[in-house]
């Protein structure tokens, strides 16, 4: 009761809970494009699971904080660059993404027998696992940015379960989405390259503010949103004026033949 009473608890879990729901913007799109190679019938379960397991390994990773704290001592040193265990992770997921992001890019382009690439299906186990493996980068860099941020366990806590819940509910309509417009999950796949650059530079102690990287996406998709528009508007089929057509207001020439 004292928790729910502090006006300081509520604020941290509206600011964690926003900033988990921005962090998980990646992972909902990795999640769609790899649920994308799935039969229909499958795509909105691959969902689900892939977002349940997030969770479960935040909420996991949440109690292991000691180990998180642990994994940024340094391990070895290569070329005066020290590399502790997360940021192994990190360069690692981030090589994941960068290596999974360009075979579906180029999938896309070449497919196999003039075939796009969508239209070969993967097994529901094997999407689940490389699902697994993304979100284990994904949490660790939403866990420490949330150990950073709040001292309670309880607080980071509900917002996961809170974020994740969210994400549940954008999963369906992004993947739905990313999957009816080839366009649109080119310049996902692009997003997930930057992405992973960004995570191995990381993982190699560069920051790059995920600001600018948002901003670009934004502005990217509003473009390509805008291109999607016109270009239905230039598929609608023109309508000719009829000069002898009557219009509502004119009643019909009775006497013409």
């Amino acid at each position: 009761m004292e928790l729910l009473a502090s006006p300081e608890a509520w604020i941290a879990f509206a600011t964690l809970t926003v900033l988990e729901l921005v962090l998980g913007i990646d992972n909902i799109i990795f999640i769609a494009i790899l649920a994308d190679k799935l039969p229909r019938e499958q795509r909105e379960m691959a969902r689900r699971v892939g977002l349940f397991l997030a969770m479960f390994m935040r909420l996991g990773l949440l109690l292991v904080l000691a180990w998180i704290v642990g994994l940024v001592a340094p391990l070895f040193t290569v070329l005066g660059q020290d590399i502790s265990g997360r940021d192994l992770i990190l360069i690692g997921g981030g090589l994941f993404l960068v290596w999974k992001s360009t075979s579906e890019i180029h999938g896309s382009l070449e497919g196999e027998a003039g075939h796009t690439a969508a239209s070969i299906k993967a097994t529901f186990a094997a999407v689940i696992l490389q699902i697994m493996v993304i979100d284990l980068v994904f949490s660790l860099d939403s866990i420490i940015t949330a150990v950073g941020m709040v001292d309670d366990l309880r607080v980071m806590m509900a917002a996961v379960i809170v974020s994740v819940a969210l994400m549940t509910l954008f999963a369906g309509p992004v993947g739905r989405f990313v999957s009816d417009h080839p366009s649109i999950k080119m310049l996902a796949l692009a997003f997930l390259v930057l992405v992973g650059v960004v995570l191995i530079a990381e993982g190699l102690d560069h920051h790059v503010p995920k600001g600018y990287i948002y901003f670009a996406m934004a502005f990217s998709l509003g473009v390509e949103l805008l291109n999607i528009r016109l270009r239905r508007r230039a598929r609608q089929p023109m309508k000719l004026h009829n000069p002898y057509e009557p219009t509502s207001d004119q009643p019909p020439d009775s006497g013409r033949s």
